[in-house]
């Protein structure tokens, strides 16, 4: 199996990917905001159930970027290629994206690159953002809707926080794959037992299950993955003072970096492994902000940190998923993208 990991301090993200040959940071949420630049803390990680086969995780912290061009498509009988019938037959690298916000939005960009022609569909809890997602040329479906075959590739970008039973979802998406490809979850790096700014790679040990609710949500979840066998600162700018404390260490990834490992993972149909994602420049709350008002970028400037309390983070390293998949992040650490916007 490979894992892959967004982790995500208020705003971390981690992702696990799945694959198999034969078989059918602080806090784990994403906060995404949407100034003309803006850099945000995701969510939860990717993982899988029963016949799972890889994992991705992806750092703390994603650089939130601007929407990809729309793709104009005929929106027309939509439904009835996703739910009947047989009018179009599962492809070979056709995708299902199970929560196609930011980074599913992006995955499916780099994907359709990569494979022209490919169906790519979208399950969503409410149709609020169906019309956006045809624009784009992402097939919506809403959850608990039926397709007409099981997809080679998923990708389940959901967080938990608007699930009763994310485990149960995860599996549900699980149902969804054939096991040819890739199925891919995307969770946090929460799970990593490091809360004093220590060092953590793919290998570090992970919190004892009944810890931590939080943590054994995203535990469970990434349990159900392997049983299937088969922007912050833009926050703190805003608020100005921010009761955390200053010297939390945040591992950040950009959400066009994290969209791309995802895809070179699920395209390399990796088996029981565990992968990394993150810029391998961890930096400190307070170097955050620093850096940010020195980018002379921002017309705001952030007051401070006042927390004294609060737990440390820890600090990633993923050289070994880099050198194994020779993939590296376009944007190599935050301080250059800011030089880049």
């Amino acid at each position: 199996m490979a894992r892959i990991t967004l982790c995500s301090s208020p705003n971390f993200q981690q992702i696990i990917a799945i694959s198999q040959n034969n078989c059918p940071l602080g806090n784990s949420r994403s906060f995404f905001f949407n100034p003309k630049h803006s850099f945000s803390i995701p969510r939860s990680t990717f993982r899988k159930n029963s016949l799972l086969t890889s994992f991705l995780k992806v750092n703390d912290t994603c650089l939130q970027v601007p929407m990809p061009t729309l793709l104009e498509v005929n929106a027309t009988s939509v439904n009835e290629e996703l739910m009947g019938s047989s009018s179009r037959a599962v492809g070979a690298y056709d995708l299902l994206i199970v929560g196609p916000g930011v980074l599913g939005r992006l995955v499916a960009e780099k994907w359709r690159q990569d494979h022209p022609g490919c169906q790519i569909v979208g399950q969503t809890v409410t149709t609020d953002h169906h019309d956006e997602l045809i624009k784009m040329g992402i097939n919506p479906l809403l959850k608990g809707s039926q397709v007409a075959g099981k997809f080679p590739y998923v990708i389940f970008c959901a967080p938990p926080s608007r699930s009763s039973d994310y485990p149960g979802d995860v599996r549900e998406a699980g149902m969804n794959w054939n096991g040819k490809g890739s199925f891919l979850f995307t969770s946090s790096s929460a799970p990593y037992d490091c809360f004093d700014n220590g060092s953590c790679n793919e290998d570090g040990p992970v919190v004892p299950i009944g810890k931590s609710p939080r943590t054994d949500v995203l535990l469970m979840a990434e349990k159900a993955v392997l049983d299937i066998k088969g922007g912050a600162h833009f926050y703190w700018l805003n608020k100005g003072t921010v009761d955390a404390r200053p010297d939390h260490i945040l591992n950040l990834i950009h959400y066009e970096d994290a969209a791309s490992l995802a895809v070179t993972i699920m395209k390399k149909n990796m088996q029981g492994r565990i992968f990394l994602g993150c810029d391998n420049h961890p930096l400190s709350r307070q170097e955050v902000m620093d850096l940010v008002d020195n980018s002379g970028k921002f017309n705001k400037k952030f007051e401070k940190f006042t927390g004294t309390s609060d737990p440390l983070g820890k600090k990633l390293n993923n050289s070994k998923t880099r050198a194994e998949l020779g993939w590296e992040p376009k944007y190599p650490s935050f301080e250059q993208f800011l030089e880049m916007i």
